[in-house]
């Protein structure tokens, strides 16, 4: 298995990401983003489909929603497109493949996990025509999620603990996780208006998904979980028919955020809700492929730390550079062994996408369950 389609840069993966698209035949339209990246470069996010976009089925392969975990998403498609033989059983009448590289360009180049507004892209997909949910167990621990230095106090630490001892660790992982829109320097902020990646893929799903009937929709995700494990995190209506079918693609061990079977909490505004609202002629199947790394409290400890950074810009270089490394450390597992299990599994997911689209749905007529928030992702 070739690793080096893994990388150490932004700049790198889209390189390696354009040449791999190339090399397989396929064109790349760039949306690019008004923002320069960290060291001067270009920043975009890169489209390129295999097929039509009239295909009855449509297959997408996303990455980097979560800017630095973009360094596995990247790897993942690079892969699959300098393989042969996957290439060549994506060559199907009824079948287009998607690949959308950096969702969030700036995040991914600066190293930071959420845009250039601070917003976290997979809580930004509301309608903003509505008021904005309210999350007040947020606001209750924000004071102890982002304290005045860093490293953080042993008192907020212990403060955090002890909302745990108090609620749960899954009502302190809620909320903490599932966004937030009263604080814009704070953690999990979802903005307050569809941010510049929002509108970007809500224009390419309607330009090549609105003639599908089925979408498979894998998003590569890190920092949740088990160390090198690849969670199924079932994305969609929570219907049981569409948990049931799920699970028929992508086997038993499918998740879901509301039956607490998932390592993530149950989240507001995340990426499928808008291929949904977009493509309402479509029977959606998604999947967040969600890696772990790190323990949770190192996880959360990278965040807060980057989040501290981001708030104080005139801190030293040396510590600048920790932190920096800290964060990537906490999406991005820089060793063979990691990269090999990343790779395998993704390699499963997608052939199984792959069949779960060749079988003949009993419908694919719109569903008519109302669009809601609080998936997956």
């Amino acid at each position: 298995m070739d690793l080096t389609c893994f990388s150490q840069s932004y700049a790198e993966a889209r390189q390696k990401f354009l040449e791999a698209c190339t090399q397989a035949g396929l064109q790349v339209q760039s949306h690019p983003h008004p923002l320069p990246g960290r060291d001067g470069e270009k920043l975009a996010i890169d489209v390129a489909l295999l097929g039509s976009p009239k295909a009855a089925n449509l297959l997408v392969v996303s990455s980097g929603v979560h800017g630095v975990e973009g360094f596995c998403g990247s790897a993942v498609q690079i892969d699959h497109l300098r393989n042969a033989d996957w290439m060549e059983h994506c060559r199907r009448h009824d079948l287009a493949v998607l690949y959308l590289h950096a969702l969030n360009p700036y995040g991914f180049s600066w190293v930071r996990r959420v845009n250039e507004s601070n917003v976290d892209l997979n809580r930004n997909f509301i309608d903003f025509n509505q008021p904005l949910p309210e999350n007040p167990e947020y606001s209750a621990i924000a004071a102890l999620l982002l304290p005045k230095r860093q490293p953080p106090t042993l008192l907020s630490t212990l403060g955090l603990a002890g909302h745990a001892l108090r609620h749960g660790p899954k009502a302190l992982q809620s909320a903490i996780t599932r966004g937030q829109h009263t604080d814009p320097q704070g953690l999990f902020f979802s903005g307050t208006e569809p941010s510049w990646s929002n509108q970007q893929l809500r224009q390419i799903i309607r330009r090549l998904g609105r003639e599908c009937q089925r979408i498979g929709w894998i998003d590569v995700h890190t920092g949740l979980g088990p160390y090198g494990v690849g969670e199924r995190i079932y994305k969609g209506r929570t219907h049981p028919d569409d948990i049931a079918r799920a699970r028929r693609w992508w086997g038993a061990q499918v998740t879901t955020s509301e039956d607490g079977t998932s390592s993530s909490a149950v989240l507001n505004g995340t990426l499928d809700l808008a291929v949904m609202q977009e493509c309402p002629q479509a029977q959606y199947n998604g999947l967040t492929l969600e890696y772990g790394t790190q323990p949770g409290p190192s996880v959360l400890n990278a965040l807060r730390a980057d989040q501290w950074l981001q708030n104080h810009p005139q801190t030293p270089e040396a510590q600048r550079v920790k932190i920096k490394r800290q964060l990537r450390d906490a999406f991005y597992i820089d060793t063979d062994p990691w990269k090999r299990r990343v790779l395998e599994q993704a390699r499963d997911v997608t052939i199984l996408t792959l069949q779960g689209l060749a079988t003949t749905p009993k419908s694919v007529t719109a569903p008519q369950a109302p669009i809601t928030e609080g998936y997956s992702g």
